[in-house]
């Protein structure tokens, strides 16, 4: 039987989805987060400014056993100069919905000393099965002036290939690349997915933008989160990604 990790006591995330993972798990240990991470609800913890910008000395002053990072959204310099500083720094790599599972496994394993949450399980069965043909294909802005897209080994790109919809610049050999607005619209797609963050795209803005492509709005936690709303995330996006697309 494997060892179980030391039980952590005090945590600061410096990732909104795994923010609302541990805020679930264990409220009573997570002592810090970013101002961006929003779940779950009425999150009363200390916030230590943005996911780009930490604030390092109200980390260390949190004395926590472990800040939890991850290496797309933090920046690897403020990880090296809390480790220089005697912190420990936990950091996940997620490019897939299995990496995301697997990271969490290792979180509550390995790193954190917690039980794991029933919703892992959920997850890893209704997501973790085989691919599914694609049906359709869906470009996913996630910024306007400058237009950008997901693009190639996202979290994104993962989680609506294996709901059936390819995407149309999943072949790029950038993640985030910056597209045209007008290569946007004439790229083939049969739907652009509009998210409600990073940028907030709504009814009156972004569908004007498009005259040749179908938008449709969608939760931007649903589609780029990793963690507790991942079996929601199944549920709502299969049914409202259904097409068809008009």
């Amino acid at each position: 039987m494997t060892k179980q990790a030391p039980r952590a006591e005090r945590v600061v995330s410096l990732v909104p989805s795994i923010t609302e993972a541990l805020a679930q798990a264990r409220p009573d240990a997570l002592v810090g987060a970013t101002d961006w991470c929003t779940h779950p609800a009425g999150l009363d913890v200390t916030r230590v400014r943005g996911t780009k910008n930490p604030d390092l000395a109200a980390i260390r002053a949190l004395e926590p056993d472990v800040v939890i990072v991850n290496k797309e959204e933090n920046r690897e310099l403020d990880v090296r100069r809390l480790r220089e500083a005697g912190v420990r720094v936990h950091v996940t790599v997620i490019e897939t919905v299995p990496d995301a599972l697997s990271a969490y496994d290792e979180l509550f394993d390995d790193v954190l000393g917690w039980p794991r949450p029933d919703w892992l399980a959920e997850a890893r069965e209704l997501w973790c099965g085989a691919l599914p043909p694609e049906s359709s294909t869906a470009a996913v802005p996630i910024w306007r002036d400058p237009w950008m897209v997901v693009g190639s080994s996202t979290f994104t790109g993962d989680l609506l290939g294996r709901l059936g919809i390819g995407n149309a610049f999943g072949e790029h050999p950038d993640r985030y690349p910056k597209v045209p607005l007008e290569e946007i619209d004439a790229a083939g797609a049969d739907v652009v997915l509009l998210p409600d963050e990073p940028y907030v795209f709504t009814s009156a803005d972004g569908p004007e933008a498009f005259t040749r492509t179908p938008t449709r709005l969608v939760s931007g936690r649903l589609l780029t989160w990793y963690g507790p709303s991942l079996p929601e995330a199944h549920r709502v996006l299969g049914s409202v990604l259904s097409g068809p697309w008009t």
